[in-house]
């Protein structure tokens, strides 16, 4: 095997929280030696920005091993400011190598300078990432149309300052990464995907910048052909549930190998994910609360006792489930056997599972639970919650509005198209246990309608922690910011797990390679 160059320097753009930085960091050679270190991450956002700036230094430590320190900031026993007082050497090596700031013209001799001291004249690396993906997203889009500004938002040519950094830089190797939106959206009636595909393998030309001395070859990551010049984009879609991720998360992945390097990658290797049981019952059992009327244990069971099963069963009219869903509300409604509370810091013991992804997730050091705790939520819409919970234990799916008694239906405009199943027929979805969970998206921020917990008898939405477990993020990986932002971080992100995988397709491509130029 060729020699190599390890630990190999990463460029990650649009960073975020870190994912796919930490699925790359936490890659090893099976010695405990790191394949991957972060050379820079740049980020715009502030809370991603905070968190990622605690990763990187982190990182500093030697691989896999945190300080004593961090441990008692996850337990608020000391601020972050004391962490980083504690560690000032590693507080500014996480500053040098992580930038909050904006990837646009007016930045790029400054972000040019910056990669060119991180790099230190090094060949052999890797640039990651991908432009924030709301003017691509099938939700981003549905909520801009008829937006007259809509085809000229910066958004949809966020891409060339990726193929700035390229064009700047030469990397051996890149990773693209975007939604699944991205494959039908449009401009000027030409779909996006068909130009960024082409931009990509030439990106001087792309931008104007005259010969064609630079040029890439592109790759899947999950089918194993050699694209040509007329690529089905549809190849570059990657579909994490396939590849060991506990949520059906499917994103483009466009890998880039310079064309003097000659080197065709491997793909990913599919495997099984674990359930969502697997992935998040192992975490304790906590109930939602009250958002209106003050909360309490009993208040909260009051609530939810308002459902009333006779209504239902008269409501449902026949329906072929409606004796098991009625004798399983009417188990959610009598039982008090739990003294639940609404959050918890007890950090539980590993999953039974022998999956690979608890080697990602679980510390063994960790002694504290973090992001556990439970939002609030008005009373009619706990019943919902009870009602479709049960509604998926007893049928195994998440119900359809139309399947909603009338009496819990919401109250809004576009119930009836709801129920015809023309619009948000889905507008309450339950997690079901036995399979991946579905994708988790920034909308978690909002009401956790599309993330019901499968266990009527806690009667909510998924934690902080349990989405971040759907994402496979490390129990130990601390979000910073309030709780709207940690959830929006999380629905952002790329999963650290399946990043891994990648970052050992690109380790491999890189020891391969040779002398690069």
């Amino acid at each position: 095997m060729p020699k190599t160059d390890a630990p190999y320097p990463v460029v990650d753009l649009f960073a975020g929280p870190g994912g796919l930085g930490e699925g790359f960091a936490s890659l090893d050679n099976g010695k405990g030696e790191a394949r991957f270190e972060n050379a820079v991450s740049i980020e715009k956002d502030n809370f991603s920005f905070n968190t990622l700036k605690l990763r990187h230094f982190l990182r500093t430590f030697p691989h896999g091993e945190f300080p004593e320190e961090y441990y008692k900031y996850l337990k608020s026993e000391i601020s972050l400011d004391d962490l980083y007082e504690n560690y000032p050497c590693n507080k500014t090596s996480a500053e040098n190598s992580t930038l909050q700031i904006a990837l646009d013209p007016e930045n790029h001799e400054h972000v040019r300078k910056i990669i060119n001291e991180r790099l230190k004249d090094r060949k052999k690396w890797v640039l990651v990432g991908g432009p924030p993906c709301q003017a691509y997203s099938l939700a981003g889009r549905s909520r801009m149309m008829g937006d007259p500004d809509f085809e000229n938002d910066i958004r949809h040519f966020l891409y060339k300052e990726y193929l700035q950094i390229i064009i700047d830089h030469s990397p051996p190797v890149f990773v693209m990464e975007n939604v699944k939106g991205l494959l039908s959206a449009k401009v000027d009636e030409k779909h996006v995907i068909d130009r960024i595909l082409q931009d990509l393998k030439k990106p001087k030309e792309a931008l104007g910048e005259g010969t064609n001395d630079l040029a890439y070859k592109l790759y899947s990551l999950s089918e194993d052909d050699t694209p040509g010049s007329e690529v089905d984009p549809r190849l570059f879609l990657v579909r994490s549930e396939e590849y060991g991720v506990p949520q059906a998360r499917h994103r483009i992945f466009i890998l880039g190998v310079r064309e003097d390097i000659g080197i065709k990658p491997k793909t990913l290797i599919p495997h099984k994910p674990p359930t969502l049981k697997q992935i998040i019952d192992n975490l304790p059992h906590i109930r939602s609360g009250l958002s209106k009327g003050g909360d309490s244990l009993s208040a909260w069971r009051n609530a939810i006792k308002e459902l009333d099963p006779v209504a239902i069963q008269a409501e449902l009219n026949g329906h072929k489930c409606t004796g098991d869903l009625i004798n399983k509300i009417n188990s959610v409604l009598v039982d008090e056997s739990r003294e639940l509370e609404r959050r918890s810091s007890k950090y539980p013991s590993r999953p039974r599972s022998k999956h690979d992804v608890f080697d990602v997730i679980y510390d063994s050091t960790l002694d504290v639970l973090i992001g556990h705790e439970t939002r609030g939520h008005m009373p009619s819409d706990l019943r919902r919650y009870a009602f479709a919970s049960s509604f998926a234990d007893v049928t195994g799916r998440s119900p359809k509005l139309a399947d909603f008694p009338k009496s819990l239906m919401p109250d809004h405009k576009n119930v009836d198209l709801g129920c015809e199943g023309k619009m948000f027929s889905d507008r309450f979805r339950v997690q079901l246990s036995g399979k991946p969970a579905t994708t988790v998206t920034s909308h978690i921020s909002k009401d956790g309608h599309y993330f019901i917990h499968y266990d009527p008898a806690q009667c909510r939405s998924l934690t902080v922690r349990e989405a971040a477990r759907i994402q496979t993020f490390p129990d130990n990986y601390k979000f910073e910011g309030p709780r709207t932002a940690q959830y929006h971080q999380i629905g952002n992100a790329v999963p650290p797990y399946l990043s891994r995988q990648i970052a050992a397709v690109i380790a491999e491509v890189l020891d391969r390679a040779g002398e690069v130029g």
